[in-house]
């Protein structure tokens, strides 16, 4: 009898395990690329495109929580934006390359900004990241292996991107970004997924 309870106890417990890597793999899902996700829902061929750009842009080795990329597909053409913090571009290159190398894609624009190395930014970024990621309703946005909050800081100014389940964790960003010492201003372009 305490055999079957055991092994239930592990069944549902593997049960719980898998359903919350479900949800957070979905969760994740809507951290990056709203502009490639806006184009795929009128074309299918594009869909499969879109759902590898976003799978390859995300598996990138070194994009983090201080880094913004995004991207749009017009045909089978990729546009890469946004901000990267890494002093020698290297992520910039791999995303052109991550996504260069999908079937289907035959040219990449890459419009990606590598942000000038600054020990000022650098002092801000790890300021902003205790900051809004201690805060008792937004450390949840750090799981996994891409937080889905961004803050990118560029000559002092914070810009937060990304998604977050609701309007007041939203707010509640917005708010404690705006508390940090030496930031000259905040735009909060959080969305709500």
């Amino acid at each position: 009898m305490a055999a079957e309870r055991g092994f239930c106890m592990t069944i549902r417990t593997g049960l719980i395990k898998a359903l919350f890597a479900t949800v957070l793999v979905g969760l994740l899902g809507f951290s990056l690329g709203v502009s490639g996700a806006t184009a795929a829902t009128t074309n299918p061929k594009v869909l499969t495109l879109n759902d590898q750009v976003h799978h390859n842009l995300l598996m990138l080795p070194w994009y983090g929580v201080f880094d913004n990329l995004e991207y749009q597909i017009n045909g089978t053409e990729v546009i890469l934006t946004g901000e990267v913090t890494s002093e020698h571009g290297v992520t910039k290159d791999d995303a052109g390359k991550a996504v260069k190398s999908i079937p289907g894609v035959t040219n990449v624009v890459n419009n990606i900004e590598v942000l000038p190395p600054s020990p000022f930014d650098n002092q801000i970024r790890r300021a902003e990241y205790r900051a809004v990621f201690s805060h008792a309703d937004l450390g949840r946005y750090t799981m996994g292996a891409v937080a889905q909050v961004h803050i990118i800081v560029k000559n002092g100014h914070v810009t937060l991107e990304g998604v977050v389940m609701n309007q007041m964790d939203k707010n509640i960003a917005g708010i404690v970004a705006n508390t940090v010492p030496g930031v000259f201003s905040v735009e909060n372009n959080l969305r709500i997924g």
